[in-house]
C-alpha cells in the first residue's frame, strides 16, 4: 500500500491539474501580461501582469508549468530562472506603487539549478524576493496549487495569507531528493514524504498556511468561482488593515511555534 503523503505528491505533480495560467484565465478579468526583468530577459516559467478581481485591479504572478510536452519544455517544467523571480519582484513593486493587491499562484518543484541560473544570481534573486515581499505595503496572498518546492516556492509565498489546495504539497526538498541525501536511495521517497510533513494538512497544523482549499469540482467553473469569491473577500479584509507589514512579520516569526507548544503540552 502506497504512502498517503507520497500519494499527495503524485497528485500535485499530475499533468492534468490546472496550471497557473488556468487560474488566471478563469478567475480574473482583463489580464494583461507583462514581460521581462529589465536586466537579462523574460522567463516563461513565471507569468505575471495586471488584471481585475471582481472589478478591482490587482497584480497576478504565477509559476507556469504548461500542459503539453512542448509547452512544458518551453516553460522549463515550472523551474524559474533568476530573471523570472526578478520579473515577479518588479511586478510586485509596481503593484505597491499603485496600491494594487498581489496574488501569487505557486507550482514548482524548485528554482532551476543549472549553471546559467547560478551564474546569473539565482540565490540572490530568491533572497531579494523574500526580503522585498516581507515589506510590501499592499495585501499579498499566495496559493500553492501543486508542488511547493524549497526556496523556489517560498520566493513567491512570503504573504499575508498562504493557502494550499487539498492535494498540493509544500516542502524544503522533494521526497526523492531527501531520500537520496539521507539514505542514498531515491526509491525510499515514500518514507521521506511521510517524514517531511509536506501535505496541506501538515502545513496547516504547523501554521505555515491559513487555509486548505477543497478540490471538489477542480477545473470546473464552480471551482474557480469559489476561489474568486474567497480571494475577493480576503483582499477586501486585508486592504482595511493598517498594519500589514507588522502582522506579516509576526506571521513568519510564529512558524512552528504552536505545534511545538502542543507537543510539549
Amino acid at each position: 500500500m502506497e504512502n498517503k503523503a507520497y500519494e499527495r505528491v503524485k497528485m500535485a505533480r499530475d499533468n492534468g491539474r490546472p496550471t497557473g495560467l488556468d487560474y488566471i484565465r478563469h478567475i480574473f478579468e482583463d489580464f494583461i501580461e507583462l514581460h521581462g526583468d529589465r536586466r537579462f530577459g523574460d522567463d516563461p516559467a513565471i507569468v505575471g501582469g495586471i488584471a481585475r478581481l471582481s472589478g478591482t485591479p490587482v497584480t497576478v504572478v504565477a509559476i507556469e508549468k504548461g500542459h503539453t510536452a512542448k509547452e512544458r519544455s518551453w516553460r522549463n517544467f515550472g523551474a524559474p530562472h533568476p530573471e523570472g523571480y526578478r520579473k515577479a519582484l518588479r511586478l510586485m513593486k509596481q503593484a505597491e506603487k499603485f496600491g494594487r493587491a498581489v496574488i501569487c499562484f505557486v507550482d514548482t518543484s524548485g528554482a532551476y539549478c543549472g549553471v546559467g541560473a547560478e551564474e546569473r544570481g539565482q540565490g540572490q534573486a530568491i533572497a531579494e524576493c523574500l526580503t522585498e515581499m516581507s515589506a510590501l505595503c499592499v495585501p499579498v496572498i499566495s496559493i500553492l496549487i501543486g508542488e511547493g518546492g524549497s526556496g523556489g516556492a517560498l520566493a513567491l509565498a512570503v504573504a499575508d495569507r498562504v493557502w494550499m489546495l487539498q492535494n498540493a504539497v509544500y516542502s524544503v526538498i522533494s521526497p526523492e531528493g531527501c531520500a537520496s541525501i539521507l539514505w542514498k536511495d531515491a526509491s525510499r521517497a515514500e518514507l521521506a514524504a511521510e517524514s517531511l510533513r509536506l501535505t496541506a494538512e501538515d502545513a496547516r497544523s504547523l501554521g505555515v498556511t491559513e487555509k486548505v482549499l477543497s478540490e471538489k469540482d477542480i477545473g470546473k467553473k464552480e471551482f474557480y468561482d469559489r476561489i474568486r469569491n474567497l480571494l475577493t473577500e480576503e483582499i477586501a479584509a486585508l486592504s482595511a488593515d493598517l498594519d500589514l507589514v507588522g502582522k506579516r512579520y509576526d506571521r513568519f516569526r510564529r512558524f512552528g511555534g504552536d505545534a511545538v507548544a502542543k507537543e510539549k503540552a
